[in-house]
């Protein structure tokens, strides 16, 4: 196995941790002092989720070594930890995989009789008690230490556990400032060369040891794979970053220069170049720094570049003319009114910085404002000389312009690779060259940020696929649950960035929390399926938004990170029959809750009190609709269907307003339509009831199985295939459709319905004008709107069974 670095994707996908800061400590002393590796997580649910989804983890999985890790790790998918874990990783004598799980112990953190073809037994080892467990092939042993599990395939390790040691201070005081918001936390000791990954390709380069520690914190969406973190190494020269120490990371400017389609380049930079030379010297255990170094003094970056075979060299000068004087001046041509000339010294360039450029022969260079391009092929010199006349350069891409925004412009070091050397480099890592599918990773890069006596580490993995043309719908994220849909997906405001998330129910009731890039946030058992559609609420008047939502016994209130809000949930022994209603009458987040429990109504605050000023307590009949709130010329209106009559309350509860008439409900909302309280009737007409309780009948001719829908002026109706908006009537092809839905967004209407029995999405506007490129697939009502502030607005729907998608309308 040439590398196991990237076998933490395994660890990844079979992790099952929360977050427990205060406990966390304790589960740490237990880490084995030798660990080569250590993976931290704090959800499993959310690291699971993407990367299950994320294209590249999903390609990495094709290698061998990594479907072989994943089956001595089979006994990590049945963990059940309530805290955070830990995956320790290092190698003994023969160079075998030490793998120590460690997490705090619960009752039902191992559940052994769910495991298929377990073989378990329990003996004593230095009086403690340790289980032998065999799954199929793999052995592991487990033991519980001070409320700690411990478990490893190495029953020397379990033993040593019971005397703990800790592992080495450098690396405790890294892993101990692990960002425990992202994904995962990765700490890697870089001596060990098997725990090493290769990141260049170079292979010389690649055999230098960068630093002593690497900490890594990712997030892994969809499509992206973002990793900050920092590298340090001890006061030495063995460690490669250490050449940059004492040098202040200048911008990096070698895409500005370089051919848009180039494969791959490394860029270094320093504000020192004789500093610079002597400490690369002393790296290299060369005497460099005697070399002339004239030619280059004014020099501050240095880049080598491929494309299609064919390298240069490239250098970026803050006095070009003084650097133009100390270089060669016979000129060999001229290309498009650009000099070309003869270098000189073959070898002089590469050997000066050895090993970061690898052994390249140099037999021409050409000047380009501030840049000197040296190359042996004077085919290359042209292209690129032609593509920085043109402005084609790579820093002019989108693919390249769009991961720069999450990149710092001044680094130390810059490796940069499209999808086909990012193949090579993730294929050096192993035994295998696999053909990998990540043709839309067009852009990856990682970058080094000397500061002090250690380095930042940021690193991305990008997709970009190509532009969308204006008018049309493509699919932009397709996300997968662990189980099928209970209900539709729902946008909610995320108040940290002011954008929308969605949120969905699986049939086993988990509540899952997604960005809008498909990023499980969370994923939350609830004792049953939410009643209607979840809201949100204010309850501290901070901005902080909370979920508010009820199911047939609980009413419940989560926080941003899905935990419960004291004193939520509320229990009941009746059934709760209705969706939750939340009411704030004067929009000073001062929120009423409403609860329907068959003819009963309770009402609540936002802090869990019973409000007693509220007078209505029971009807007649069962309620029927979901409780609304309306207000008319400052007046509150509380309306819900009562059996046969249209309740129409204040905000105390108190009658306000007396229906003359019995009403056959269809079914309908109520809806406020042109100010009056509108809804409709079993024999398919639309009734208008106004503030005092007089109800004008509309004959509409619909069908007794019907929908409306209305905005405070816009009035939609579906009966059987005929979609009615204002008065322009669409005829559908016969199906099964959802009831239409009304959204107003920048300005505009958009009535949508799905026809399920097709699994079409149909989008129209408010003349009845079908918008370009629908319908579209899918398998539910929609929610629509801007999720991302791009200003292209998208449709979220349900695709498959156990799937979500996002359309984007461009």
């Amino acid at each position: 196995m040439k590398n196991i670095w990237l076998l933490i994707v395994l660890c990844i996908l079979t992790l099952s941790c929360g977050s427990d800061k205060k406990k966390a400590s304790d589960i740490f002393d237990y880490i084995p002092e030798n660990s080569s590796a250590v993976i931290s997580t704090n959800s499993l649910e959310s690291l699971k989720s993407a990367v299950n989804t994320n294209t590249l983890t999903q390609e990495l999985l094709n290698y061998p070594q990594i479907q072989d890790f994943n089956k001595k790790l089979e006994l990590i998918s049945y963990l059940k930890p309530k805290g955070k874990c830990y995956i320790a990783l290092s190698q003994d004598s023969n160079d075998s995989l030490e793998i120590s799980i460690i997490t705090k112990f619960n009752a039902s953190v191992l559940e052994l009789d769910s495991i298929p073809n377990l073989i378990s037994e329990t003996f004593t080892s230095k009086h403690k008690s340790i289980t032998r467990l065999n799954i199929n092939s793999s052995t592991y042993y487990s033991s519980v230490i001070d409320s700690i599990l411990f478990i490893s395939n190495r029953l020397k390790l379990v033993e040593a556990s019971f005397n703990k040691k800790a592992i080495a201070s450098e690396a405790e005081q890294l892993l101990k400032i692990s960002n425990e918001n992202k994904s995962v936390s990765v700490l890697i000791d870089l001596r060990h060369k098997a725990f090493n990954p290769l990141q260049f390709k170079s292979q010389k380069l690649n055999a230098s040891q960068i630093s002593n520690y690497l900490l890594i914190d990712g997030d892994i969406s969809q499509n992206d794979i973002f990793l900050n973190g920092i590298t340090k190494a001890s006061d030495s020269t063995k460690s490669l970053i250490n050449i940059f120490k004492h040098n202040i990371p200048q911008e990096n400017k070698t895409a500005s220069v370089i051919p848009s389609d180039s494969d791959y380049f490394l860029s270094f930079t320093f504000s020192d170049i004789k500093l610079f030379v002597n400490q690369l010297s002393k790296f290299k255990a060369s005497d460099d720094s005697a070399k002339e170094l004239q030619p280059f003094e004014t020099i501050v970056e240095v880049g080598f570049v491929e494309k299609d075979d064919k390298r240069a060299i490239i250098l970026q000068s803050i006095d070009a003319s003084t650097t133009q004087e100390n270089l060669s001046q016979n000129i060999s041509s001229t290309f498009r009114s650009v000099s070309i000339y003869n270098w000189d010294d073959t070898t002089q360039i590469t050997e000066l910085f050895s090993p970061l450029i690898p052994e390249t022969t140099i037999s021409y260079y050409a000047n380009l404002e501030d840049f000197f391009i040296l190359t042996e092929d004077l085919e290359f010199l042209e292209t690129i000389i032609a593509n920085f006349q043109n402005n084609t350069t790579l820093s002019e891409t989108s693919h390249f312009d769009d991961m720069m925004k999450h990149l710092s412009d001044e680094s130390s070091l810059f490796i940069y690779a499209n999808n086909t050397d990012l193949n090579t480099i993730l294929n050096s890592n192993f035994n295998d060259d696999k053909n990998l599918k990540i043709s839309d990773y067009k852009t990856s890069a990682i970058q080094y940020i000397y500061d002090t006596n250690f380095a930042h580490v940021n690193a991305i993995f990008k997709t970009n696929k190509s532009r969308a043309r204006n008018n049309t719908v493509t699919e932009d994220v397709n996300i997968t649950l662990d189980a099928d849909m209970l209900v539709s997906p729902q946008l909610i405001n995320n108040h940290t960035n002011n954008q929308k998330d969605l949120i969905v129910q699986d049939i086993n009731n988990n509540l899952y929390l997604f960005s809008n890039q498909g990023k499980l946030f969370w994923k939350k058992q609830l004792d049953g399926k939410i009643l209607g559609k979840i809201e949100q609420i204010d309850m501290y008047k901070n901005g902080r938004l909370q979920l508010a939502f009820a199911t047939q016994n609980k009413l419940y209130v989560l926080d941003r990170n899905g935990k419960d809000v004291s004193p939520f949930p509320l229990t009941f022994n009746d059934k709760i029959t209705q969706p939750l209603s939340v009411f704030d009458y004067d929009n000073k987040r001062n929120y009423r809750l409403m609860l329907t429990q068959g003819k009963n109504v309770l009402m609540y605050d936002q802090r869990g009190k019973m409000v007693n000023g509220f007078k209505y307590k029971s009807a007649i009949n069962n309620i029927n609709t979901q409780p609304k709130h309306f207000r008319i010329s400052r007046k509150d209106y509380i309306v819900f269907a009562d059996g046969n009559t249209l309740e129409v309350l204040d905000r105390v509860g108190k009658q306000r307003v007396n229906v003359k008439e019995s009403i056959d409900f269809s079914g309908n909302e109520i809806y406020l339509y042109n100010n009056n309280f509108t809804t409709s009737n079993s024999r398919g007409e639309l009734l208008e009831i106004n503030q005092k309780g007089s109800v004008n009948h509309k004959n509409l001719n619909l069908s007794e199985k019907h929908s409306i829908a209305t905005t405070s002026k816009t009035l939609v109706t579906l009966s059987d295939n005929k979609l009615t908006i204002k008065t322009k009537t669409i005829n559908l092809d016969f199906g099964d459709y959802t009831a239409p839905k009304i959204f107003y967004i920048s300005d505009k209407i958009y009535v949508t319905v799905t026809d399920l029995q097709a699994k079409k999405v149909y989008v129209f506007d408010s003349q009845a004008k079908p918008i370009n490129n629908f319908p579209v697939y899918g398998n539910s009502s929609i929610e629509m709107d801007d999720i991302d502030n791009d200003k292209s607005i998208e449709v979220v729907v349900k695709g498959d069974d156990n799937s979500i998608i996002v359309y984007e309308i461009n």
